[in-house]
């Protein structure tokens, strides 16, 4: 069980970190705060996190991103500005008041060009994208209701390309993905999408489990392979 001392302790660690290597600027300090006034819950990624994601993205040379989850746009921002100037990030929220906030913060930003805020539930969304040739994309970052992870899964692989990278949060829940039976659907759906991602040959994949000022989580990250 995780002791306040833990958490204490995650959360200074995280500060220094953040602090040294991905400290906060206008743009998404303004970001964060717009979402807490708007009454937006507070589950975006933690600052490192979003550095991290920044990372990957630039690392991946992605030119097209698929966001399913906006939020308030914090992530987005930290993706949206790993483009090149001709490329193309689309963010799918369910939340119109979210999707609202996170279109004022990514203009705010300098980034509505590059980022389309498409409002609506995903499951209805993706779809639409297969229809419209919006892919195949390079890389595709997770972070919506946990219970459909294993439907995103799947989509994010339809939209895919040999080479594209699947990066899924919130995948291990406290330690509680370990449960057998659990009660908890975001659990099961979960534990579903890790199933999915073991048995599908074109997907090479590892999770990590990490610690912070969001607490006891982790990350699933798997590379479409053809």
């Amino acid at each position: 069980m995780n002791t306040d001392n833990d958490q204490a302790r995650w959360a200074a660690v995280d500060t220094y970190v953040t602090d040294l290597l991905a400290p906060a600027d206008d743009a998404l300090a303004a970001a964060l705060a717009d979402s807490e006034a708007a009454g937006l819950p507070r589950i975006a990624v933690a600052p490192n996190q979003g550095k991290l994601l920044h990372l990957l993205a630039t690392t991946q040379g992605a030119r097209r991103i698929l966001e399913i989850g906006t939020l308030g746009g914090y992530s987005t921002i930290w993706l949206a500005r790993a483009l090149p100037a001709d490329g193309r990030l689309i963010t799918l929220e369910y939340s119109p008041v979210h999707a609202d906030v996170a279109r004022r913060n990514l203009a705010r930003a300098g980034l509505d060009t590059l980022v389309e805020v498409r409002t609506g539930a995903a499951l209805d969304t993706l779809p639409k994208l297969e229809a419209e040739g919006a892919g195949p994309f390079d890389l595709v970052f997770i972070d919506a209701d946990k219970v459909n992870n294993p439907h995103y899964v799947a989509w994010a692989l339809k939209l895919s390309r040999p080479g594209t990278l699947i990066i899924v949060d919130n995948v291990v829940r406290g330690g509680a993905i370990t449960t057998p039976h659990p009660d908890d659907p975001a659990i099961t759906g979960t534990r579903e999408m890790f199933d999915l991602v073991a048995r599908e040959p074109r997907l090479d994949a590892t999770a990590v489990q990490t610690v912070g000022t969001k607490g006891y989580d982790g990350l699933l990250i798997a590379r479409v392979t053809s």
